[in-house]
């Protein structure tokens, strides 16, 4: 069967509520308008965000009758008391985060465990553990003896600056989830709906299909092309991996090897420019570098992230007889052509309107957007259909308002972290602990900040575990001579090691269960596989040149030549079936090219 014909057309989805739709409809017009509208308060735009995270997080995922009916009155509470903010805005605005009565007390206290249920639900205990955790600190803290003890915050000033001022649930973090990551939520919904994924999965079976190891590159190039734009390794399995890791089984790959390449192409995708998911724009916030500068700072290593996961494959083919993709499985030129054109012109779009326009990307990507909803009329076939349009643009709509809803649960809880650590100095006092810990050398400081990432990583999603990660150890990072946008790029980086590495790794789980082999050899091998995860951080560290492609880019490219040499040394000896000895003297040989030439 033809690659391009194993999934399902977009005619043939299910049917969704008209309710759902419509709520979705509201969440994109109303994301969409604040664009194009002009400044609108934080006090206003910020709590409209949330209300509208709370049906789909409380009600459209419950599981069961109890969560649905909680999740029912939780949600018209929610609404109103979100709703109650935005009225009140001019008024609470003057009040400088101080409560001023016992109403005012209640409905803080609400949202503040609103926000932490809203979390639980979406993403499990994980997170919202730690933010409890961290209120806890906040209100008991004076309590606690030494320099981890602070002098106490009136309960009317702590609860208020997190619920009626911009120190906590509506902060900056939250700003970034309304104002970017929502659009961009959207540009991908809408791609998705269309031909898009399957224009990525053409393009990339016309590319490497006839390689050796062809549909494992396949799967790695389909893979960050749609990772670039979905921003979750898990959806990026999913998807994708509903036919490729099939396709890789039927030609007869080890089954632990098609869902490693799979888990760790997808996990690749959230570090692929131009849109690198949720964590970018978060970055943009934290380090006030526009994303122009950011996306040019990622691509190098991110190409290198995928070089070496395609020489990988090379080397693993050294064992198997990595067959390529049979003819009849590889799409006509003709059918490339057109399927492309349904993410090339958004994203051409996109860009254009960035570099050439010189407009935000908020703003190009709204452009984008519109360009991507009139491509919903036609299909594959070029097919003018009213009825299909109506079908995909529900299925956009409704996906955009479960992705901006998900991301925002997540992110409006961690901003309840953020704003203890800015309130009680506990960033700086975890800070300090790094540098007294490591001596105040670097190297050390970037071990410690790579397992508490990790860690980190293992219970909560990437774009959290970075946020939480770059607030406490990014100071002591800058602080031992590591650029801003570096030590952010190093903590995101190890944020999203976890999504392949045991115990928790979230994009093995759902590889391991579509190719139905055990998770740890598929653990095993993607570690393997994906050893430029690990090393690529730690060599953009010593080689900071790679991240001055925009300014440098002599020196960008010749840091990125020697560590793309060093890389494949190292797989090849990790992953080939050569002598022990020779295995050895490559990994040697290859780290020593990387951190010491």
């Amino acid at each position: 069967m033809p690659i391009e014909n194993a999934a399902p057309p977009q005619e043939a989805r299910a049917n969704i509520h008209i309710g759902w739709v419509t709520l979705g409809a509201i969440s994109v017009v109303f994301h969409l308008g604040l664009i194009f509208y002009g400044l609108t308060p934080a006090l206003i735009s910020r709590p409209i965000h949330m209300a509208l995270t709370l049906p789909w997080i409380l009600v459209f995922a419950a599981k069961g009758r109890v969560q649905r009916v909680s999740g029912w009155v939780l949600t018209v509470l929610g609404v109103a008391a979100c709703g109650w903010i935005a009225l009140n805005e001019e008024h609470l605005a003057n009040q400088y985060g101080f409560i001023s009565d016992n109403f005012q007390m209640v409905i803080s206290v609400f949202l503040i465990v609103l926000a932490l249920e809203t979390a639980r639900r979406a993403i499990g205990w994980p997170l919202p553990l730690v933010a409890a955790a961290a209120l806890v600190y906040a209100v008991f803290g004076d309590r606690i003896p030494g320099e981890f003890g602070h002098p106490g915050l009136p309960m009317q000033t702590f609860v208020g600056t997190l619920t009626i001022a911009e120190g906590g649930l509506w902060g900056s973090l939250t700003g970034v989830s309304v104002g970017v990551v929502a659009i961009f939520v959207i540009l991908g919904a809408m791609l998705n709906a269309g031909e898009a994924g399957q224009g990525f999965m053409n393009l990339a079976s016309a590319v490497a299909g006839r390689l050796t190891g062809g549909a494992a590159k396949v799967a790695v190039l389909s893979s960050a092309l749609f990772g670039s734009i979905s921003g979750s390794a898990s959806a990026n399995v999913a998807s994708t991996g509903a036919i490729t890791i099939p396709t890789m089984i039927r030609l007869r790959y080890p089954r632990s090897f098609a869902g490693a390449v799979e888990a760790v192409a997808s996990s690749g995708g959230q570090i692929m420019p131009p849109l690198m998911g949720a964590g970018a724009f978060v970055m943009v916030e934290l380090t006030g570098t526009p994303y122009s500068q950011i996306i040019m700072a990622a691509i190098l290593p991110s190409i290198l992230y995928f070089t070496t996961v395609w020489i990988g494959i090379d080397a693993y083919a050294t064992r198997y007889d990595l067959k390529p993709l049979d003819a009849s499985q590889q799409p006509g030129g003709r059918e490339v052509f057109i399927t492309s054109m349904f993410f090339a012109v958004p994203f051409v779009i996109l860009l254009e309107r960035m570099f050439h326009g010189g407009f935000t990307p908020q703003y190009s990507a709204s452009i984008a957007i519109l360009a991507a909803a009139l491509l919903l009329f036609v299909n594959a076939r070029l097919e003018f259909s009213l009825r299909g349009f109506a079908v995909r643009l529900a299925d956009a709509l409704v996906n955009s308002g479960k992705q901006i809803a998900l991301i925002g649960s997540i992110i409006i809880c961690a901003s309840l972290v953020i704003g203890v650590l800015a309130m009680t100095g506990l960033g700086v006092k975890v800070t300090s602990l790094i540098l007294s810990v490591s001596r105040d050398a670097l190297w050390p400081a970037l071990v410690l900040t790579a397992i508490a990432c990790l860690i980190l990583g293992m219970e909560v999603p990437t774009t959290a575990a970075y946020v939480i990660c770059v607030s406490v150890a990014g100071p002591a990072l800058t602080a031992l001579g590591l650029e801003p946008l570096l030590a952010h790029l190093f903590v995101f980086w190890f944020a999203l090691i976890s999504t392949i590495t045991p115990p928790v790794c979230g994009a093995v789980f759902i590889a391991a269960g579509m190719a139905e082999e055990n998770w740890l050899k598929v653990a095993l091998t993607a570690m393997a596989l994906g050893i430029g995860l690990y090393i690529i951080p730690l060599a953009m560290v010593a080689n900071p040149d790679i991240i001055r492609l925009s300014t440098e880019p002599a020196a960008a490219l010749i840091d990125s030549a020697k560590i793309a040499i060093g890389l494949a040394a190292v797989s090849y000896g990790v992953l080939s079936k050569l002598a022990p000895a020779l295995r050895v003297g490559l990994i040697l040989a290859g780290l020593g090219a990387i951190f010491l030439i």
